[in-house]
Parts: C-alpha cells; sequence; structure tokens
C-alpha cells in the first residue's frame, strides 16, 4: 500500500509516541524529514534523533523530551499545507506569522527548509508544511 502524505504520517507517529509516553518512534526516512526533525531539534521539541541504515530507505529514529512530571514538550503538531490542498505564505503572510502565532511553523522555501522566524529575517515566502506548539 502507497501512503500519500508521508510528512503527516510522520507526524501522527510523533504525537501518538509523545502521548504514549514512548522514548523514542521510528519513522521510515526521507532528507524532508530529516529536515523537518533537525528544526524540531534546534528549537527543543525534540531531543535527538539517530539515522539507522537497513536495505530500503532507512529509518529515522526520533527521540522525544518531555518536561517535569512526564509531559510531552510537544503540545500540538498540525500539518497544515497538505497534497490536496497546498498552502503558501508570501514574505509579508510569514513576517505577520511570527508576531501572531505560537510556537513555530515550519516552511519549504527556496532557500531550503526553514522556520517561519528564519524566514522573516530573510525575507521570504514559501510553502507552510507544519505548525508545532
Amino acid at each position: 500500500m502507497s501512503m500519500t502524505d508521508p510528512v503527516a504520517d510522520m507526524l501522527t507517529r510523533i504525537r501518538n509516541g509523545s502521548k504514549a509516553r514512548k522514548p523514542a518512534v521510528s519513522i521510515p526516512a526521507s532528507n524532508l524529514k530529516r529536515e523537518i526533525v533537525r528544526i524540531l531539534m534546534e528549537n527543543n521539541f525534540v531531543r535527538d534523533s539517530a539515522d539507522i541504515p537497513d536495505n530500503k530507505q532507512g529509518i529515522l529514529r526520533v527521540y522525544l523530551r518531555y518536561a517535569r512530571g512526564d509531559k510531552p514538550v510537544i503540545k500540538g503538531l498540525q500539518r497544515v499545507s497538505r497534497p490536496g490542498l497546498r498552502k503558501f505564505y508570501s514574505a509579508d503572510e510569514v513576517r505577520l506569522s511570527v508576531h501572531n502565532s505560537r510556537g513555530i511553523s515550519i516552511l519549504s522555501t527556496s532557500l531550503g527548509v526553514m522556520t517561519n522566524f528564519d524566514a522573516a529575517t530573510k525575507n521570504i515566502g514559501g510553502e507552510i508544511m507544519v505548525r508545532c506548539w
């Protein structure tokens, strides 16, 4: 069975693992998923990640972060742009999203995958893929 939206599958695995208080989740790897996890690590939403080679595409293991009392750091993780309905932000909309949002948004831009804060600094827009708070 083919998967229509692998990024949404990754976000669901992270959400479910976080709610179940798992130490880590395993995800089929891709370069886009690695970049999203890298940004989540830089913003302290996940603890660490590791690439595990196999005979196919590889596995990306994501180690989840918890606060005191075993509460997940990730309160919400939402897929915004999806295969059936793409959402793009202009540079002006990205600048407004920095002031009007909680958490971070992850965008795919012409300069690579970055947060809405980085995109606003560089004055570029792009496809908004994920919101995390």
